[in-house]
């Protein structure tokens, strides 16, 4: 009785929502006087998924009462992204989530009452609250990520800027010269610093491309960089060379310890399998004693 109820309610909140969605996508069509009403693939799913929810939670104000977990996902796109995201956006996505999950739960109440297994129900409950929240972790962890593969890459960096700027390269030139071979490379370092590069080449002021640079990383091993470069790019030569040298032990230090905990990680996730398979042996040579046995 619970898993009827729970599904009709559920199915009949969606249909109501997403149907009033279409008439106002519809509405506005035929108000701009555009022929067709044929929906593509990726409008039905914006009908059905984003839309509703987005005008829902802008309605009852939750994205105003969620400022701070929706301003902390804001920002994080923003690094992941590029400059054109917009709060829009993540309000889409944060929609999109929602509807991902209330979809879940719909689907595993019908399943609770046509296999009527009530435990169905609670599972959708749970898969609807991880699939809602999925996203903004997410988020997180690639945020994360992001700032190890740029803690990795940038003592390499540092050490070809030194080694050319050592070598009678102005510091322009040898920020250019650091990314031969990798400007295709989808790597985050390398396409801010590529950017950065690209502000030069156009005449912006070194101290606006290293700024941006620093702004648009968001790392704190990348700050102390750009603030070494530009306390000390005038001075060029062995005491440019000498400033970067001290940051770059550190830097090393870092992507040791980054290392470390990446193989202590992947040790830690191979004891699942492990266990998993130490329960099949055990299994496979149990049972012939057993079937012997009896």
């Amino acid at each position: 009785m619970t898993a009827a109820i729970a599904a009709i309610t559920l199915t009949a909140i969606w249909l109501y929502l997403a149907g009033k969605e279409a008439l106002y996508s519809l509405w506005n069509q035929l108000r701009n006087k555009k022929t067709g009403s044929d929906f593509s693939g990726s409008q039905l799913k914006q009908l059905s998924l984003i839309d509703p929810f987005m005008r829902t939670l802008e309605r009852y104000k939750l994205f105003d009462m969620l400022h701070l977990p929706m301003g902390s996902y804001h920002m994080r796109l923003l690094l992941l992204m590029d400059n054109a995201w917009t709060i829009e956006r993540t309000k889409a996505q944060a929609a999109a989530a929602l509807g991902t999950g209330y979809a879940a739960l719909t689907g595993c109440a019908w399943l609770s009452l046509l296999g009527q297994e009530p435990i169905l129900l609670a599972m959708g409950a749970v898969f609807g609250i991880v699939l809602t929240i999925r996203p903004f972790a997410e988020a997180g962890k690639r945020v994360e990520r992001r700032k190890q593969q740029m803690i990795i890459e940038l003592p390499g960096m540092l050490g070809k800027l030194m080694l050319l700027v050592g070598a009678g390269e102005t510091v322009q030139q040898a920020l250019a010269r650091c990314l031969e071979g990798k400007e295709d490379d989808l790597h985050p370092l390398y396409k801010e610093w590529g950017d950065a590069v690209s502000m030069l080449r156009n005449g912006q002021s070194f101290s606006t491309a290293m700024e941006r640079f620093n702004r648009r990383c968001a790392v704190q091993e990348v700050s102390v960089f750009t603030t070494v470069l530009l306390l000390n790019y005038r001075r060029g030569g062995e005491h440019f060379v000498l400033a970067l040298r001290e940051l770059s032990y550190t830097l090393w230090e870092k992507r040791k310890a980054i290392a470390r905990a990446r193989g202590e990680e992947a040790s830690s996730k191979l004891v699942f399998p492990l266990v998993g398979i130490l329960l099949v042996l055990m299994v496979l040579v149990a049972a012939p004693a057993v079937l012997l046995m009896s």
